[in-house]
């Protein structure tokens, strides 16, 4: 869904005249800013050459607890459309906001994803990591590509036929995970991470049967202290007695997550780490992860290996 938030056109001829930049409509190609490495990858699947995709989290940045730079504001300001994920996942909700300060149009890619709902506090929370499902990751790319086709109708069709070979893709991702996962017996398939980032994956591969295949986490869905972050003696009392009970054979931590707090809590439960695991963010350039398909490949790879053969004992 885009919302827009325009501008008088007197701005933009203000800007030409000042120097301060020229308008993509009048000659570069458009830009698009996102907010986060996953939503950033799928746009440039769907934009090819045809759109300039930029970012605004680095590779490992943690988009809970994010707060915006003045280079940020310059982004935003120079794009043309900005592409946030949504349902908070963007602590206090910054992408939105430097969208509207800057008066530009805002597509939220989890728009017509159906949510799963999480408790905190005493109140619902949508769960806004819903890219670890490869189905929910298609309705990102649908997303994108209906604003992309919006902004730039000269080039619909080049948006339309690399969304249907990326959601092509994105299928065969989805069978390839479901052949690793089913090497992992059934009463194996318990999942520990440091936050409550894999729900949606646990739903669609069937981990943590006993969670009613949701997560189990020590932080709670955020990473952010304003929403879940933190932990007091007795319920870190309560995650290690939980994990013991588990039955896990390990537990992962998140290269976008500090991993002390996961690792002090399996040496005391007596679990092992089996491995790290991309999650908020995908990898550097040149990594093995630096891709939304890539990092939930070497995901899959990990827990798969962690869950079946030798655990990887570095780190304890």
């Amino acid at each position: 869904m885009i919302r827009f938030l325009f501008f008088p056109i007197l701005i933009c001829i203000a800007t030409l005249w000042l120097g301060a930049g020229p308008c993509s409509a009048q000659g570069d190609k458009p830009v698009a800013v996102a907010s986060t490495t996953q939503v950033a990858d799928f746009a440039r699947h769907v934009a090819g050459d045809d759109i300039d995709v930029r970012c605004i989290l680095a590779p490992g940045a943690d988009p809970h607890t994010y707060v915006p730079t003045p280079g940020d504001v310059k982004m935003v300001a120079d794009a043309d459309i900005a592409l946030q994920n949504g349902m908070y996942l963007e602590g206090n909700n910054w992408m939105a906001k430097l969208a509207e300060d800057a008066g530009k149009p805002l597509v939220v890619c989890t728009e017509g994803v159906a949510p799963i709902g999480l408790e905190y506090e005493g109140r619902q929370v949508q769960d806004p990591h819903a890219w670890f499902d490869p189905a929910n990751a298609a309705v990102y790319v649908h997303n994108i590509t209906h604003a992309f086709v919006e902004l730039d109708p000269d080039n619909a069709e080049n948006y339309r036929a690399r969304a249907r070979l990326y959601l092509a893709q994105l299928r065969a991702l989805d069978g390839w995970i479901r052949a690793q996962v089913a090497n992992v017996p059934p009463k194996e398939r318990v999942l520990v991470t440091s936050h409550d980032a894999f729900n949606y994956f646990c739903r669609a591969y069937h981990f943590n049967p006993d969670n009613d295949y949701m997560s189990l986490a020590p932080m709670g869905w955020s990473t952010g202290s304003e929403v879940g972050g933190g932990m007091t003696p007795s319920s870190r009392s309560r995650v290690v007695q939980s994990l013991q009970e588990s039955g896990a054979r390990a537990v992962f931590v998140e290269t976008s997550v500090n991993p002390k707090l996961l690792r002090e809590i399996a040496r005391e439960a007596g679990v092992a780490i089996g491995g790290s695991l991309y999650s908020d963010s995908m990898g550097e350039g040149g990594s093995a992860g630096e891709t939304y398909i890539g990092m939930m490949r070497e995901n899959t790879l990990t827990i798969v290996r962690a869950l079946t053969t030798g655990l990887e004992q570095s780190g304890q």
